[in-house]
């Protein structure tokens, strides 16, 4: 049996403390571990290692927080920067469940936010939103069941042309449908949902008030 002699914050890290025993210098824990510590409480060295190993994984919990702070991460990109900083696989996973349990990654809701931030600024077609989010490590099932409730091509390809046409006023007909194929083409589109779409677009630009197409004459007045 060891006794608690001091319990005193870091200089350097105030979220954790150092523990005395017996009058020395012993460990360093969080304060969330060491919360329920007193001066004069005697330990076991059992108590001892459960303590530490508590330290170690509450670390790692707070590491993961961390990297959640930024923005939304996936479960593939959770263990592949746990596993950047050298972290043993037991905790990566016990770190995972516990943030799982939490809410805090879900792979499901992961792959929404990413649909609903590039459909917003930056929109593209479910192709491309499949290899992105392929990329981020969720598997196909999760994949097809988002792009599928959350995903029409036709949509996102008109709202990514409406983005991009006030780039191609002026432009005649051949080169404005030049450049916004092209751009569409870029994003993911397919040939079918661009080329109707470019004619719809040029038309919306160009019609006058009582619906006809603007003739050259009037596009120059």
């Amino acid at each position: 049996m060891r006794t608690v002699t001091a319990i005193e914050a870091q200089k350097k890290n105030p979220r954790r403390v150092n523990i005395y025993l017996d009058g020395e210098f012993a460990f360093g824990l969080t304060r969330v571990v060491a919360a329920w510590l007193t001066i004069g409480q005697t330990l076991t060295e059992e108590k001892i290692a459960s303590l530490q190993a508590e330290d170690a994984r509450e670390n790692v919990y707070q590491k993961a927080l961390h990297f959640l702070s930024y923005r939304p991460r996936s479960t593939a990109e959770m263990r592949q920067n746990l596993n950047k900083h050298n972290v043993p696989e037991a905790l990566i996973e016990a770190t995972l469940e516990r943030l799982q349990q939490n809410g805090l990654v879900n792979d499901e809701a992961f792959a929404h936010t990413w649909v609903e931030n590039r459909t917003e600024f930056r929109p593209r077609s479910r192709s491309v939103l499949r290899m992105e989010l392929r990329r981020k490590g969720l598997n196909d099932e999760v994949i097809q069941s988002v792009l599928e409730e959350s995903v029409d091509d036709e949509a996102l390809a008109r709202q990514a042309a409406r983005k991009y046409v006030h780039r191609l006023e002026g432009l005649e007909r051949s080169e404005f449908r030049s450049k916004l194929s092209g751009f569409l083409a870029r994003r993911g589109f397919s040939y079918s949902t661009i080329a109707p779409l470019v004619s719809q677009v040029w038309h919306e630009m160009h019609q006058t008030a009582d619906g006809r197409e603007k003739t050259d004459n009037e596009e120059n007045l």
